[in-house]
């Protein structure tokens, strides 16, 4: 992956990549895009594995889902959330890896 930092990006652009870190900066946030590496859950399922209930879940799944971080779809009853798509998984990956170095 490279980045072009001479590349030019209109406001819109700068404000949307800085929502999705301020997304990022909640800890249970950041657990529940971990939580959906690889694979898709229902609200109930990442409840459940956060201990948390149903409404803190979904209201950080709402926040999530606005900075398009997560995406999702209906199955039957259930709404599944799954990783917007690879680039948020290759972010979460790199600031879980950088977080784990030595320095």
């Amino acid at each position: 992956m490279s980045f072009d930092a001479q590349r030019s990006l209109t406001g819109r652009q700068v404000d949307e990549a800085a929502g999705m870190f301020s997304a990022l900066a909640d800890p249970q946030r950041l657990r529940l895009l971990i939580l959906l590496a690889g694979r898709e859950a229902s609200v109930t399922e990442l409840a459940e594995a956060q201990g948390e209930k149903l409404s803190t879940v979904s209201v950080r799944l709402k926040v999530l889902h606005a900075a398009r971080l997560v995406g999702r779809r209906r199955e039957g009853k259930s709404i599944l959330y799954h990783l917007a798509d690879d680039h948020v998984l290759a972010l979460v990956a790199s600031a879980v890896e950088h977080a784990c170095e030595n320095h």
